[in-house]
């Protein structure tokens, strides 16, 4: 163990984490730091060891041939720390951590979470509400709930649901839609962060994104939504945001046509969580829930 008194752990998790992601901007983001400092990081340590563990290309970073055998053991060590400081601060198995996007938080599952503690009083759900990446194997959250198009290989994931889009608008907007085309004649509200356009929904021989007319645009959905709702326009929305919003009539969808994207919603698991009973008791409530408020769409 004298080897490691010389080399910061900090500087060990960034060799880690960008050896993981290539980048130095996703191993940022996921130690919440700047890419600078991470890189100043690894130098230390490659200084330290008087070692290289990346090639500096126009690619990113890339391992060299002893880093490519180093990370693996990084790894191993980062996950074997991250359930020591665990077992050390006290979970138990009464206390989940559950990192979900902020928009499906806010309009689907904090209208539902009460649910669960009626059913499980025992069981404490911490919410982190963040498009941040999550590092299953080295993070304290148990759960992530996460939109993608492909399922991580290294991370037990659950398919929850397809995400299909379809517009939605305020009653009194909804009268003056009879077509696809009508579609032309009104505002429409943009999601700036949006993974896709109205050419996803459109059929060939119905109008392009780029013949509609721009209403305000966010940088939230939720937003869009509420905008909606006071009839500023119409929204190309998904299920989880706007179901509730439907059920209670603020909105309707014009149009019966709902059209799948790459995208699923997906449930990952942190690899040997402690928490075995309080995770499958969450992952049964969230799918059965998902199922009586958008039964169609669910996929297990």
């Amino acid at each position: 163990m004298n080897l490691l008194n010389l080399i910061h752990l900090n500087g060990l998790r960034a060799v880690e984490t960008v050896g993981r992601h290539g980048n130095l901007s996703d191993a940022a983001n996921e130690l919440g730091v700047t890419p600078g400092a991470v890189s100043q990081q690894i130098l230390k340590v490659e200084k330290q060891l008087d070692r290289r563990f990346f090639e500096r290309t126009a690619r990113g970073l890339e391992p060299t041939a002893l880093g490519a055998k180093a990370l693996p053991y990084l790894t191993s060590g980062m996950r074997d720390l991250a359930a020591g400081a665990a077992l050390m601060r006290g979970d138990q198995d009464d206390r989940l951590i559950l990192s979900v996007p902020p928009v499906f938080a806010a309009k689907w599952l904090v209208w539902r979470l009460g649910r669960f503690h009626d059913a499980h009083p025992h069981v404490t759900v911490r919410v982190d509400a963040t498009m941040k990446l999550v590092d299953m194997p080295t993070s304290d959250v148990d759960l992530c709930i996460r939109v993608s198009e492909r399922s991580s290989p290294d991370v037990k994931t659950t398919r929850l649901l397809r995400q299909r889009v379809f517009p939605v608008c305020s009653p009194v907007i909804a009268q003056q839609l009879k077509t696809p085309r009508d579609l032309l004649n009104v505002p429409v509200v943009r999601d700036q962060l949006s993974m896709f356009d109205w050419d996803l929904w459109f059929n060939e021989d119905e109008p392009r994104d780029a013949e509609l007319q721009n209403g305000p645009t966010f940088s939230d959905a939720s937003l869009c939504l509420d905008a909606c709702i006071a009839c500023q326009g119409v929204f190309l929305a998904w299920d989880t945001v706007a179901c509730d919003a439907l059920a209670a009539g603020s909105l309707v969808a014009p149009f019966e046509r709902k059209v799948a994207t790459p995208y699923t919603y997906q449930l990952l698991e942190r690899p040997g969580a402690l928490k075995g009973r309080a995770i499958n008791q969450f992952k049964t409530w969230l799918i059965d829930e998902l199922r009586g408020s958008l039964g169609d769409a669910v996929d297990w």
